[in-house]
Order: structure tokens, then sequence, then C-alpha cells
């Protein structure tokens, strides 16, 4: 793993809008994640690699690492 990489970031549920931060992980994308207020299961938009690129504040680890190499990920 590369430097400066950041692994926290808050999670907005979409149905409710509960925020709560967690730590990404670093060997996958996470492709789902339940809500612990209202149970929502959520899942990638459309395009995105992870939750995390979806409804975090800050994208996953391998999309950070694209960036920092000049690509220009799909996310």
């Amino acid at each position: 793993m590369e430097h400066n990489v950041i692994l926290q970031s808050v999670i907005t549920c979409p149905g409710c809008g509960h925020q709560k931060e967690e730590t990404m992980p670093t060997d996958a994308c996470q492709y789902f994640y339940e809500c612990e207020n209202c149970k929502s299961r959520l899942k990638p938009k459309k395009g995105h690699c992870c939750v995390f690129c979806s409804y975090g504040t800050v994208q996953c680890p391998s999309i950070q690492i694209q960036q920092k190499r000049g690509h220009s990920p799909l996310r």
C-alpha cells in the first residue's frame, strides 16, 4: 500500500441520512454495506467500484492510488 492513502471515510445512508465513520479495507473493494440505523443494504451506484466511492466522504484506497499515479479512475 502506498503512503498518504486515507483509510477513514464517513458513509451517509441515502435512505435515512445516518452517518458513520468506517475504516476502508485495503485488500478489496467493499460492495455491500448495511446501515446500522435503518438496516438498508447499500451497494455502489452504477459505475462505482464500492460503497465508499458512492456514499463516503473519501474514495476507496484503490481509487486514491490510481489518482496519485495520474490515472483517471472510473470510481
